[in-house]
């Protein structure tokens, strides 16, 4: 008995951070508090957010860095219009630098929360496809990690999970998000400063945007193949 409740125990702390997460999201999305949030509403309050940035500069800045981390860490689907206030508000580079770092802090908090729950289960629970799955993911994380960030195919809260469920290094999780996030938070919040002549989001990427993107994404994967075609010529000898 003595020895269960221990392991009971960690499992209820190992799990906690996941079901907050999950009950913030419940409640949020039930009262459609993330409504409040969109390009009509910044179109409508443009003044008003303009006044708070000259007049409380600091505060406006970790007011939005906050809120982007938390709309990152519950997979909330306003990231699109805090993005363009990043860059309607801050202007391009500052706006990108306050983006990218609040999605990559959101982003990694989402990914130690995922590792140590639901990665830690799957990993005593695995077998040997997990163990091949995690072994390739773990040798070409970069090229993989890279690839999916950059081709906005990926949703972004899944490229968080993923990583986690195959024991990817924090350090090389944290970086290519980082980085591979920097070209299309860059084009979004470029286009914050058009905030008064977008009505759809749809306007906002074009056809050459989107491949430009997949571009990226394909130049990122051409090390990882080249290294798996070189391992199985290897294999072959």
């Amino acid at each position: 008995m003595s020895d269960n409740k221990p392991k009971k125990n960690g499992n209820l702390k190992r799990f906690f951070p996941l079901v907050v997460i999950i009950l913030l999201m419940v409640f949020i999305f039930a009262t459609g508090l993330h409504k409040s949030i969109s390009i009509e509403a910044l179109q409508d309050n443009k003044s008003y957010l303009l006044n708070m940035v000259n007049n409380h500069a600091v505060i406006s800045v970790l007011a939005f860095m906050g809120l982007y981390i938390v709309t990152v860490t519950l997979s909330l689907p306003i990231a699109l219009p805090l993005s363009l206030a990043g860059g309607f508000l801050f202007g391009s580079w500052l706006g990108t630098l306050y983006v990218v770092s609040s999605a990559t802090l959101g982003a990694i908090i989402v990914f130690i929360i995922a590792k140590t729950s639901l990665g830690s289960t799957l990993r005593e629970k695995a077998g040997g496809m997990y163990k091949r799955i995690e072994k390739n993911m773990t040798e070409n994380a970069i090229g993989y990690l890279l690839f999916m960030r950059l081709v906005p195919i990926f949703p972004f809260f899944l490229v968080n999970i993923v990583p986690a469920l195959f024991n990817v290094p924090l350090r090389i999780f944290a970086l290519t998000t980082f980085f591979g996030i920097i070209p299309g938070s860059f084009v979004f919040v470029n286009l914050g400063n058009q905030l008064g002549g977008i009505e759809n989001p749809s306007d906002l990427i074009s056809i050459q945007t989107l491949l430009a993107f997949a571009l990226l994404g394909f130049f990122s994967l051409i090390p990882t193949i080249y290294k798996q075609i070189k391992n199985k010529g290897g294999n072959n000898e």
